[in-house]
């Protein structure tokens, strides 16, 4: 105590003054990025009208809303959605947002986001984790709250459920066509167009398959033909300058009924809808064999006498086979010291051998194959592809493509494009934004639209060629090889040289007992003899 004064313990402190700093500039709200995603089923009475419509709605929504920008439309025109896979345009929006350039997506329903429950779930979530909502207009779903996930799998599973309801009636219109003989295939082969419900010949293309089979007979082997129409660069299919004649196809030419007019069904079948992979029909499934369904570009003299003649030259081949197989000819390699193998006989057994070593053990340890063990491997390696082949190549090629992007990412011909369709894209949000104001004429309105929008598509379809210039012939590789898998057997039960051949570009020996299998596409796979050194 001091001064005779009491302090009590309690005392109020006085606030301290606080000065407050103003912001230099107060931050304007960010903009929300926003894109569409747009389709239009395959079944579509009025398709191309459709879409535009889509287009035109969507751009003028977007670009109606003060805190909207719009990133893109994006729209796959004529394609199932069953499969995201076969959606080219979704698999770019989906790519555009991991890259982080949308912030939400507009689609009308979940029907034409996705027809498959898991794909759905999966793709909401994965955008969802990076920030990304999608908004479903018909059902008033926004996956940025916290039920729209929910909401979300019951609706998915809903369309799911029509789409498999839609697939069986589908299955049993087709079956019932196809028992009362009116069916009509979605395409034909090589030779044939259909023209307005009818099943027509194609004389240009007729009259290459005439020559396949003249040639057939005249002596000249498979090969032989597919290697006479790639030199002439007599086109695949219409549309597949690139891609090239296999043994396989002309194989499957030779031996197919409806160059008589005659027309075997489901020889393929879809076992599971939703991954709409077509598998062979080996009895599982009801066929149905009608005759003169269609005209005929082949006789019934000459096609009978081809299959007695590819008899002949199976039967020949087998019984020469074990004397001489040329499949493995130029095929085989040392690792070791990179030189060709040959083939040898000893004890009645056939062998393949190092030919450096065949003169010098010393100069290279591979020691002598016996072509069983070869083939035994090769069938180990195709049955592995046949198993579990697809998903890889397809997401070889996945990576291969994303390579390819990066690699082109910088690229003054790409750059170019880009700021082009930029351009016409702000030339599509302007156009819009006349029109809602009404001060653009209706007429003239839809002819810019369509003349922007068919300017878009050849700027992304110029872009698409350039990434596809600047790249090795890798990805057409895996794909035509993809396709090729996909018509062959599931299970061979002996050496098939023809198979071989359209898989196996060389066979490298790592060891006496370990053999790398270079397919076609460059992708290579080690298979063990199961052997001791």
């Amino acid at each position: 105590m001091y001064g005779g004064q009491q302090t009590s313990g309690n005392l109020a402190l006085a606030p301290k003054k606080v000065i407050v700093i103003e912001a230099a500039q107060r931050p304007e709200a960010q903009k929300l990025r926003v894109a569409a995603y747009c389709r239009v089923s395959s079944d579509s009475s009025d398709q191309l009208n459709s879409f535009m419509a889509q287009l035109n709605r969507y751009t003028t929504l977007i670009s109606g809303k003060e805190n909207w920008t719009l990133v893109d439309l994006y729209a796959d025109e004529g394609i199932s959605g069953t499969s995201a896979e076969k959606r080219p345009d979704f698999q770019r929006l989906i790519s555009d947002c991991r890259r982080g350039k949308i912030d939400k997506v507009l689609v009308k329903s979940i029907s034409r986001f996705a027809r498959n429950a898991k794909d759905c779930l999966e793709t909401i979530r994965e955008l969802k984790t990076i920030g990304v909502g999608v908004h479903f207009e018909e059902q008033n779903i926004d996956t940025s709250n916290m039920t729209g996930e929910l909401l979300t799998a019951v609706f998915a599973a809903i369309a799911q459920k029509e789409s498999e309801s839609l697939s069986a009636k589908m299955r049993w219109s087709y079956q019932y066509r196809m028992e009362s003989g009116t069916y009509l295939p979605s395409s034909m082969p090589f030779g044939y167009i259909i023209r307005n419900k009818k099943i027509e010949i194609d004389e240009s293309r007729a009259e290459i398959v005439r020559q396949i089979f003249q040639d057939y007979l005249a002596g000249q082997s498979i090969d032989e033909i597919a290697e006479r129409l790639n030199r002439e660069q007599v086109p695949v299919k219409i549309g597949w300058e690139s891609r090239k004649w296999t043994h396989s196809a002309i194989s499957y030419i030779l031996s197919n009924e409806r160059y008589i007019g005659d027309s075997l069904w489901q020889k393929t079948y879809t076992p599971d809808i939703l991954s709409a992979h077509h598998v062979r029909n080996h009895g599982e499934r009801k066929q149905y064999y009608a005759e003169g369904t269609h005209p005929a570009i082949i006789t019934q003299e000459t096609f009978q006498a081809v299959q007695r003649l590819k008899n002949q030259r199976r039967e020949k081949r087998i019984s020469e086979s074990r004397s001489q197989d040329t499949p493995l000819r130029k095929k085989m390699f040392c690792a070791v010291c990179g030189t060709m193998f040959k083939r040898r006989m000893w004890g009645g057994q056939v062998y393949w051998v190092c030919r450096t070593h065949f003169h010098n053990k010393e100069d290279c340890p591979v020691t002598q194959i016996a072509e069983n063990d070869i083939q035994a491997a090769f069938l180990r390696v195709y049955h592995k592809l046949r198993l579990h082949g697809e998903p890889i190549l397809k997401q070889m090629i996945f990576n291969l493509q994303t390579i390819r992007e990066r690699r082109m990412l910088w690229s003054l011909d790409i750059i170019e494009l880009n700021k082009r369709i930029s351009d016409i894209m702000d030339q599509e949000q302007m156009l819009t934004t006349l029109n809602k104001c009404g001060c653009v004429d209706p007429d003239i309105y839809i002819s810019q639209s369509n003349e922007l929008a068919q300017q878009l598509r050849a700027a992304k379809q110029e872009k698409e060629r350039l990434l596809g210039s600047e790249c090795d012939d890798t990805i057409p590789k895996t794909q035509e090889l993809l396709e090729t898998l996909e018509t062959m057997p599931d299970f061979l039960p002996a050496f098939d040289g023809d198979i071989f051949r359209d898989l196996v570009e060389h066979v490298i020996a790592e060891s006496s007992t370990v053999l790398r299998f270079r397919l076609v596409n460059g992708l290579e796979l080690t298979e063990s003899l199961g052997r001791k050194e």
